[in-house]
């Protein structure tokens, strides 16, 4: 029966592929990586399928899906020590973690895909990122076929990227390490979460409460998957907030939301977009399957049956007035496989 990565894709796009495998033991993860690469074969690892526009044509090669599963928990005072295997629901993890009573990753509740695939993209959302709580990323070296330990400083985590996403053919995240604290309340951080809970930027509250308060907030906005809605056909957040100079965020409109970056000023793409003149169930071309969602304008949704060449159409044209309106080109957050925004 032909695999079409159409069914392994939470934007529901992409063609067939040539050989369909799932590794549920690293070792039999590591054999079949190191048999593909040793034979010259083109390789393609699926995780949750969250953050992949696939294209039409599909992938000839082979497609490998994670399903390596396995916590290690080790907790001494008010630290916790927990150590996810790549094939681990992340949403799963971070339920867990809230119901122990455990803070560090409760921000990132609802956030789709398995936890290997969290330190590639340094997956963040209100006021949280992986950054903060990984200690260590065990993972194969594909140019080496050695397994290796990456510290958190080995893994070079930025905005959204890191050392896996700079060398995507060399690394395959095995297993995260994570610190996290016992019997904590945590800080909130993103103004938006704290209007919603009623306090304060910098206050701090259970990481209960901020769980259930991201989960309403990202449901409002179709970013918690869904079958029944077709918002949630999507990659979540189409586009990165991009991080320009001082002198371009001054020659902006002072109603741009704009926040502290390590190297300049990140502004909101929602707001560019917005401002732009894209609004949300915007769709490039009448008839097209594939439309800004009805909820929330950074994420792309395929409505019904939408094509790959429809996503692209409607991300390049939303870039395309991004960048005539304020001169800033968008950068997308998703990997693309076998098609790329023109």
């Amino acid at each position: 029966m032909t695999v079409r990565l159409a069914d392994h894709t939470t934007l529901r796009i992409g063609g067939p592929v040539g050989d369909f495998v799932h590794a549920t033991t690293e070792a039999q993860l590591i054999e079949q990586v190191t048999a593909l690469d040793g034979a010259g074969q083109p390789l393609l690892l699926l995780g949750g399928g969250s953050n992949l526009v696939c294209g039409d044509g599909g992938f000839d090669g082979t497609v490998i899906a994670l399903g390596v599963r396995g916590l290690t928990i080790r907790a001494a005072n008010d630290v916790v020590d927990i150590v996810a295997c790549c094939g681990e629901s992340w949403d799963g993890l971070v339920a867990h973690a809230v119901d122990s009573g455990w803070a560090g990753i409760e921000a990132l509740s609802g956030i789709p895909g398995l936890v290997g695939a969290t330190p590639i993209q340094n997956v963040g959302a209100y006021g949280q990122d992986v950054s903060q709580t990984i200690t260590q990323v065990r993972a194969l070296d594909r140019t080496t076929g050695l397994v290796a330990d990456l510290t958190a400083a080995d893994c070079e985590f930025t905005y959204r990227g890191s050392v896996f996403k700079e060398q995507p053919e060399r690394w395959v995240v095995l297993d995260v390490a994570f610190r996290l604290r016992a019997g904590a309340e945590s800080a909130v951080r993103y103004a938006q979460l704290a209007e919603d809970l009623g306090i304060e930027v910098g206050g701090a509250v259970a990481p209960s409460l901020i769980r259930e308060a991201v989960l309403r907030l990202r449901r409002a906005k179709g970013m918690v998957l869904d079958r029944e809605d077709p918002d949630t056909s999507s990659a979540g957040s189409f586009f990165t907030n991009p991080i320009v100079s001082e002198a371009v965020a001054v020659a902006l409109p002072r109603d741009c939301p704009r926040y502290p970056a390590s190297a300049g000023v990140k502004v909101s793409a929602a707001w560019l977009i917005e401002h732009a003149g894209v609004a949300r169930g915007w769709q490039a071309r009448a008839g097209s399957a594939a439309a800004i969602s009805s909820k929330h304008t950074l994420a792309i949704a395929n409505i019904g049956g939408a094509s790959a060449s429809e996503v692209i159409e409607l991300a390049s044209a939303v870039r395309d007035r991004v960048q005539a309106a304020f001169g800033i080109t968008l950068e997308a957050e998703p990997r693309f496989v076998n098609c790329e925004l023109g």
